[in-house]
């Protein structure tokens, strides 16, 4: 038995554990709505904001969602899994999940808006992540669609300029599944690495 569903999940007993507010917590809970991915170290405004207007936009609740797991990186163990998902008490709910690529967290989160940076959008349709094949791309972004999934998308900032999902290279036939977050309604270009190397709090 484990003490509570973040235990499960980390163990890989559960697919995923969601924390509301208030500290409730559940396991394998279905989720509507928008999901705006993070590592969340640490969560700050730009989240905050980012989740809010996407609220507006998709007209729904948008709750977090933390991976344990991580492509580059080792599996956070679960003390750090309860420091971050401690900075969401009073915010809204997140979603912890084990799988680290997007076709996973959509079969998990079926019928969700994933609430991506630019920077992601265009991570997510390069071949290179799924072993350097078109068609594993085209497969990945096909089941997604039919299990009704789509990006909701915001533009970033970096050395070059500020870029929007119109400039992501998004295969033809999946264009539809990719909409914008204006400018106008959010911009940031606060970073969780620069938050973290200054040493200041996340306001």
């Amino acid at each position: 038995m484990y003490a509570d569903p973040i235990a499960a999940l980390v163990a890989g007993h559960v697919d995923s554990a969601t924390v509301l507010p208030d500290g409730t917590m559940s396991a394998d809970a279905p989720m509507q709505g928008g999901v705006l991915p993070g590592s969340f170290n640490p969560l700050h405004k730009g989240h905050e904001s980012l989740a809010e207007v996407a609220s507006d936009i998709l007209k729904a609740q948008v709750s977090y969602e933390l991976s344990v797991a991580n492509v580059d990186k080792p599996p956070l163990e679960e003390a750090e899994v309860r420091a971050r998902v401690a900075q969401f008490k009073g915010k809204r709910p997140i979603v912890l999940t084990g799988v680290p690529v997007f076709f996973k967290k959509a079969r998990i989160l079926p019928g969700c808006t994933f609430v991506i940076g630019w920077d992601t959008a265009v991570r997510i349709v390069n071949p290179r992540y799924y072993d350097g094949q078109e068609l594993k791309l085209l497969l990945a972004l096909e089941e997604m669609r039919s299990l009704g999934c789509s990006f909701l998308v915001a533009g970033r900032a970096d050395s070059e300029g500020f870029h929007t999902v119109s400039e992501v290279e998004v295969p033809a036939d999946f264009k539809d599944m990719f909409r914008e977050v204006p400018e106008s309604a959010f911009r940031s270009d606060i970073s969780s690495t620069d938050l973290r190397l200054s040493g200041k709090p996340p306001g």
